[in-house]
């Protein structure tokens, strides 16, 4: 029998919890560095114990992924996976911060394991410098619990959505550019999927990029930490999905304005609801060709299609050295110069690199 006295002063020892958050119980084996969220009741001792089990795979290491990342690490996801195709550069400091002025050049996916390992030492953490594609998609998500969001690009995300539809992998989309951003949760065979809100891929130069339009360094910061509570939820079976229904949360920073939009499932769905796995199906996302005899890369999209070369013309011209003719565009960046046409082909040159000339054609075409 315990006596009264020994439960007082047990409680009094749990109860002395150090300036870092450490218990000081010498009935625990080892400081309890989880303690302040254990004593949250939407995680308590056994969602606890759930995260720690977890593995999370995380596409992207820029603002959002690499904030993502110390959330999740610090959380004690037991095994965190780390995905990205690029090198860490100068003006990224001002938002991913995962990242110092000593990892300039470095691959972010190396850079951001060497921080989070120095965070958190006692969970698993993998990494990959590769860029997500077809190849090998299913074997880099395969066996994650879920699949979190810091991509700069839809097509990327549609893939991601066919890998986990087909697999029933619970995974959150996340973006953030300009002061603003959204986050939506995706539950396969429960809620709808990346295509019942955006059914297909819009034209080159539509969509708003950092690189085009900038971004505050706390949008996606908040996103991230959005992004981050929905994967506890679904990671301690938490999350509540009702009717088919997801929720597509939208902020902008800027005016403290949030928006909470019900997306529904959608019948005539190309994924959840016929079944096609276009973008993971397909032989590939693009054609490259690396120019003979040239330091350039040409990029051509698969389907055809026809932009309006004015109008990427006119936002290119707020960031940088814009030229061209009605057949095309050329606009020059610090290291390379994009040559843009009409059917949404680009010629990169400054680079031998396909995974760098990908993603240079990503941040400022805006694929």
């Amino acid at each position: 029998m315990v006596l009264p006295e020994k439960i007082d002063e047990k409680r009094r020892h749990t109860s002395e919890v150090s300036a870092a958050g450490i218990s000081r119980d010498p009935l625990l084996k080892k400081p309890d560095r989880y303690c302040r969220q254990r004593l949250l009741p939407q995680i308590g001792a056994d969602g606890q114990h759930r995260l720690n089990e977890s593995r999370a795979v995380i596409v992207g290491l820029g603002a959002m992924g690499s904030a993502v990342a110390t959330n999740l690490v610090r959380a004690g996801i037991g095994e965190v996976s780390l995905i990205d195709r690029d090198f860490v550069e100068l003006h990224n400091l001002q938002r991913q911060v995962l990242f110092c002025e000593e990892d300039v050049d470095r691959p972010k996916a190396v850079a951001a394991a060497d921080s989070l390992q120095k965070i958190n030492s006692s969970i698993k953490i993998d990494f990959h410098t590769k860029d997500l594609n077809v190849t090998n998609a299913e074997k880099l998500l395969a066996g994650a619990d879920i699949v979190l969001d810091g991509t700069d690009n839809l097509q990327t995300r549609f893939l991601i959505n066919d890998v986990c539809v087909k697999h029933v992998i619970p995974w959150i989309y996340a973006g953030a550019v300009g002061t603003s951003g959204m986050v939506m949760p995706i539950i396969p065979q429960k809620t709808p999927c990346f295509r019942c809100l955006v059914p297909e891929l819009p034209g080159p130069g539509l969509l708003q990029t950092c690189d085009i339009a900038g971004v505050l360094n706390t949008a996606p910061t908040l996103i991230a930490s959005l992004e981050c509570t929905l994967a506890f939820q679904i990671l301690t079976g938490q999350l509540e999905t009702k009717d088919e229904t997801a929720y597509l949360i939208s902020a902008d920073l800027w005016y403290q304005t949030f928006d909470r939009i019900a997306v529904g499932k959608q019948k005539e769905c190309p994924c959840c609801g016929k079944g096609r796995m276009d973008f993971l199906e397909a032989t590939t996302r693009e054609m490259i060709t690396s120019l003979c005899g040239r330091d350039a890369i040409q990029i051509a999209p698969v389907a055809a299609m026809e932009i309006s070369l004015e109008e990427l013309k006119e936002r290119l011209s707020r960031i940088g050295e814009v030229q061209g003719t009605k057949f095309m565009l050329t606009f020059r960046t610090e290291t390379e110069s994009i040559t843009v046409f009409r059917d949404g082909r680009a010629i990169i040159q400054g680079t031998k690199d396909e995974a760098k000339a990908r993603s240079v054609y990503a941040r400022y075409i805006g694929l």
